[in-house]
């Protein structure tokens, strides 16, 4: 989800690999060990927890997790929790990175010392301040100053043990002072608006001589004014501290008026410091993107550049291959992963990602001299269809491989076959037919879901089968081989291997179930290899010793008939395939849709389910559907404005007869359900074209006014999604990330144009700085460089432009950049470095 920041959307994301904790300081108890598990938040909105390592003082947790970013945020904070059964989960430490300071880290593994968790340092938020000071004559005609403080708003605050009733206290600070002043509470929300005025007595009217003032006038800017923000509570503890800001009344400057949005600080409350790894480490690799994006006329050169030259309908525009701008940007990049990612996406949402595959991997093979080695790097080609595999065929995936990788994780039957690994309990012979019981089950799934592979990975396993049997034609296995070094190797294997990493599982499995799948993934992976010798793939004798129950013909002729049928040109009618697949699932609450006409209309906690056919809600997880809603029957999906219930986070489903609103426990969480809801219907005849962004109560839509319930929309229905689950692409956005890269490398494309000069003037030995570049035909790649390059200068001065123009235009103080907003106070001396403009 994009923010909109004058006509540029702003994407952002972030990918987190959590490995692991170390010197957590032992319980203080005769067992020492703890129960530890790992939060992600965005300033404090937890948006996900791993799963909880028993028994550990250094948990490895091992576990990734992606999300785009709906907000602003000023912290991304990690919370190590030790769990407790009988009272809340007590906190052990935390780890914040500033969101200016992401980029430090970016892509790195790295040790982060654990932090002391202080309720008064736990602050989010920003409050909206009016000062104005101003003469006032009294009755006796003697001059005073006093200053009148308004406040207005706060945005964003943080929602504490499920509620948020905030109030403010103002104070001015100074020699003898009056106590804080607070406003009223407000009741359910975390945006609050007060618009409260209080006034404070500057200077006593005592006397005309500045002598005789309590605080001379001089001395006034070395007062401060202090508004603290507090939860009202019902609880013994008293209410909760929010957050703080002090401001010093000399920004009145001459005109005694100051307006301006501040973001709220933690108070300083004296703490000891805490000496490093007092509390232990956290391992994190963090990689956070941030792109602007352009409204997509501006891509069009560099677009249409990698969109033509690379893929065509029927052919390539560019021979060979290796001088299209997207082979190229696979060339200059440090890791091919890098390009393939935004490539994939862009030609998956243009339609024409089989024929700029076919084409890199016609020529990779091509290159390749041996077929046993075909697709065994780490190329732009084998890069590119894993990525593709992985879009294309989640759900594929997910209906295969998730019922039976459920039950392993479930059932832990086990399945160690090394007698050295042996326990004593377990016995070999069982723990084998165990094992060979899962891989055979797996194998017949895998085997018999030809059917349901998708129809582009289907067309891509043909066109690598046929160039494969066309470059190595008396090798009459290689057709399979080369198919079978993605499905099998890079598709299945890994996702039995890691079933998180694939969404498969919500967490790494235990120590002894990834055993056991790490097993059957071996097995699978050499079955699917169609190998000649299959014992000798094995390095363990215990391996080769299990394969030999598989040794039979059958499990070969099934494998290739499974290939042949994946890789086969004549396709039948995907829609035919009628198996539910679960799509996603998760606990919410739900407003009752009064169904019953003199029902209570209140909230509760429910079980929702998701497949491609209907919209389940559950009273918990495995009971039978208290409510079920066609896919067919879903209108829309959209947010529901937070003045509705004065609860965040809400959304709602809408129907023909009724609307069913839905809080998520979390931003990313609603974000997620509103896209995936928005997704399956998009293709339903009957959805609608505007909504009501807000609910309909008291007899009317709090958005319109209008009192009929069945009154039309008055806001337009975000949409224009694909329909296909699995290929939510923005053209644009993948644009600029591969616009990024070329800019990242740019180094490396001169180079590669002084490389294609020397190629073409020079028939001697190649220089070895230019050995790492495939250039088949210099005088091709360098025009397509000189295009390149010229594309992307063009966008980077437009990057440019509109950094400065922002930079002109932007107050420090204003609702988008409060004052402490320390981000914008870092880009302020970046632009001061490079520009001659001022705010």
């Amino acid at each position: 989800m994009a923010v909109e920041e004058e006509g540029l959307r702003v994407f952002q994301s972030v990918k987190i690999k959590i490995g692991e904790a170390k010197n957590i300081p032992p319980y203080p108890g005769p067992n020492k060990m703890r129960d530890c598990y790992c939060t992600v938040n965005l300033d404090q909105e937890e948006v996900f927890r791993t799963k909880t390592i028993e028994k550990s003082l250094c948990p490895f947790y091992g576990e990734d997790f992606y999300c785009e970013i709906p907000r602003s945020f000023r912290h991304l904070s990690f919370y190590i929790f030790d769990r407790d059964v009988f009272r809340r989960d007590s906190s052990i430490g935390k780890v914040a990175v500033k969101k200016e300071d992401l980029q430090k880290y970016h892509g790195k593994d790295h040790w982060f010392p654990l932090q002391p968790v202080c309720a008064d340092s736990e602050v989010q938020g920003k409050v909206h301040l009016e000062l104005r000071l101003s003469e006032v004559i009294t009755d006796s005609g003697v001059i005073c100053h006093k200053l009148a403080t308004r406040v207005l708003e706060c945005q964003d605050l943080p929602i504490v043990n499920g509620q948020c009733d905030p109030y403010a206290a103002v104070s001015l600070l100074g020699p003898s002072r009056s106590e804080a002043k607070k406003t009223k509470v407000k009741r359910k929300t975390n945006n609050p608006q007060f618009d409260e005025v209080f006034f404070f007595e500057v200077t006593k009217p005592l006397s005309y001589t500045k002598r005789q003032f309590d605080v001379e006038e001089d001395d006034v800017d070395k007062l401060a004014l202090k508004v603290d923000l507090w939860t009202a509570s019902n609880l013994k503890f008293g209410d909760e501290f929010l957050g703080e800001v002090r401001v010093p009344l000399k920004v009145l400057g001459q005109s005694g008026v100051h307006d301006a949005w501040y973001f709220l600080q933690p108070r300083d409350n004296g703490n000891k410091s805490v000496k490093a790894d007092e509390l232990g480490s956290l391992r994190l690799n963090i990689i956070y993107t941030e792109d602007h994006v352009f409204p997509t006329e501006h891509y069009n050169p560099l677009r249409d550049l990698l969109l033509l030259q690379s893929a065509h309908v029927e052919c390539v525009c560019v021979q060979p291959v290796s001088a299209s701008a997207a082979h190229i940007l696979g060339e200059v990049c440090r890791e091919k992963q890098e390009a393939a990612v935004p490539l994939v996406r862009l030609f998956l949402h243009y339609g024409k990602i089989v024929p700029f595959l076919s084409a890199i991997a016609h020529a990779e093979i091509n290159r390749t001299q041996d077929p046993n080695t075909i697709f065994r790097g780490n190329s732009l080609t084998s890069k590119c269809i894993d990525e593709t595999m992985k879009l294309a065929g989640m759900h594929y995936l997910r209906v295969t491989l998730k019922p039976i990788i459920d039950e392993i994780c479930t059932d832990h039957k086990p399945c160690e076959i090394d007698p050295v690994k042996l326990k004593e309990s377990e016995n070999l012979d069982t723990n084998r037919e165990n094992l060979r019981q899962y891989v055979d089950r797996i194998f017949n799934v895998i085997t018999s879901s030809g059917v349901s592979c998708p129809t582009v990975m289907c067309d891509i396993f043909f066109s690598l089968r046929e160039s494969a049997a066309s470059r190595f034609q008396v090798d009459p296995d290689v057709r399979y081989t080369a198919v079978s070094s993605f499905i099998f190797l890079r598709f299945f294997a890994p996702a039995i291997l890691s079933p998180n990493l694939f969404h498969l599982r919500p967490h790494h499995p235990d120590p002894c179930t990834s055993r056991t799948l790490t097993l059957i993934s071996k097995t699978i992976q050499t079955l699917g290899s169609l190998a000649k010798s299959k014992s000798a793939n094995f390095k363990e004798s215990y391996m080769a010793a299990f394969y030999d129950y598989f040794n039979e013909q059958k499990y070969a002729d099934a494998v290739k008939n499974f290939l042949d049928l994946i890789s086969s040109s004549a396709r039948w009618d995907q829609k035919s395939i009628e198996t539910p697949i679960m799509l996603k699932e998760g606990f919410m609450i739900k407003r009752a849709q009064g169904r019953n006409r003199f029902g209570l209309k209140n909230f509760k906690k429910r079980w929702f389910r998701l497949t491609n056919h209907k919209f389940t809600y559950h009273k918990t997880k495995g009971e039978g559907a208290l409510c079920s809603i066609p896919i067919e029957n879903i209108l829309a999906v959209e947010r529901l404005e937070e003045e509705s219930f004065k609860m965040k986070n809400m959304f709602q489903v809408i129907q023909p007869e009724r609307v069913l609103y839905i809080q998520a426990n979390n931003c990313v969480e609603a974000r997620d359900w509103i896209d995936i809801l928005t997704k399956v219907s998009q293709c339903n005849r009957k959805r609608l074209s505007t909504y009501h962004p807000s609910a309909y109560l008291n007899g009317h839509w709090l958005c319109c006014k209008l009192s009929a319930d069945t009154a039309p929309g008055c806001t337009p229905c975000t949409g224009g999604l694909p329909a296909n689950i699995q290929l939510d692409v923005d053209g644009d956005r993948e644009t600029e990330r591969i616009y990024s890269l070329y800019s990242t490398y740019m180094s490396k494309l001169v180079k590669m144009q002084e490389a294609c000069g020397s190629k073409s003037v020079y028939d001697g030995p190649e220089q070895e700085e230019y050995s790492t570049f495939v250039i088949d035909d210099p005088q091709e790649t360098y025009k397509t460089l000189r295009l390149v390059i010229s594309a992307v200068q063009t966008l980077e001065q437009q990057h440019m432009q509109y950094k400065r123009d922002k930079f002109r235009k932007t107050k420090y103080g204003s609702q988008e950049h409060p004052i402490g907003d320390q981000s914008f106070q870092c880009y302020i001396r970046q632009q001061s470095e490079s520009s001659t403009y001022s705010i």
